[in-house]
């Protein structure tokens, strides 16, 4: 994919699908009847899909659609925030070293951190029934404080099992 737009006399098309900001879809005109309209608007004619047949051109200043384009690609690039932390547990573990696991997994996700939380299987254990696997992971998911929804469903991972969670989102 390249970084370069065309706009204006760069556009080779014959023919634009050409959108306005003020009257919509203007339907499919030629290349210098969508350069006159942006010409007598006063604006710039940007090839916004330049694959598609026809493509599709805008007119509109292109600093506008400069910054449109970079805060949507800021955007994309936040995702949902913070880093994935890991836990880890086994089939094993005991009630007390699962509630602090479970406490620090929420404290986690307090701070707005995904948290990865792995189901170590030694040897034969990786074997074992798929939903007593489950079990023994949602132990400690019922141990949590914070509100949480699934991320990435329970999957077999080299080690085991693992589940990504992250804060479920509370809009008041």
């Amino acid at each position: 994919m390249n970084n370069y737009t065309r706009i204006n006399q760069a556009i080779r098309a014959p023919e634009l699908r050409v959108i306005d900001e003020a009257e919509g879809n203007l339907g499919v005109i030629s290349r210098e009847a969508a350069l006159a309209k942006a010409a007598e608007a006063g604006l710039d004619l940007i090839e916004i899909s330049p694959n598609a047949v026809p493509p599709v051109a805008k007119i509109m200043d292109f600093g506008k659609y400069q910054y449109l384009e970079n805060k949507k690609n800021k955007d994309a690039k936040k995702g949902t925030g913070g880093e994935t932390k890991s836990l880890q547990v086994k089939i094993g573990t005991g009630a007390h070293d699962l509630e602090l696991k479970a406490r620090q997994a929420s404290k986690f996700l307090a701070e707005g951190n995904r948290v990865k939380v792995n189901l170590f299987l030694p040897g034969r254990a990786k074997y074992l029934d798929q939903n007593f696997l489950k079990e023994r992971l949602d132990r400690l998911l019922q141990l949590l404080t914070e509100d949480y929804k699934i991320a990435d469903p329970a999957k077999k991972s080299p080690k085991g099992l693992s589940i990504v969670i992250e804060r479920a989102s509370t809009k008041k």
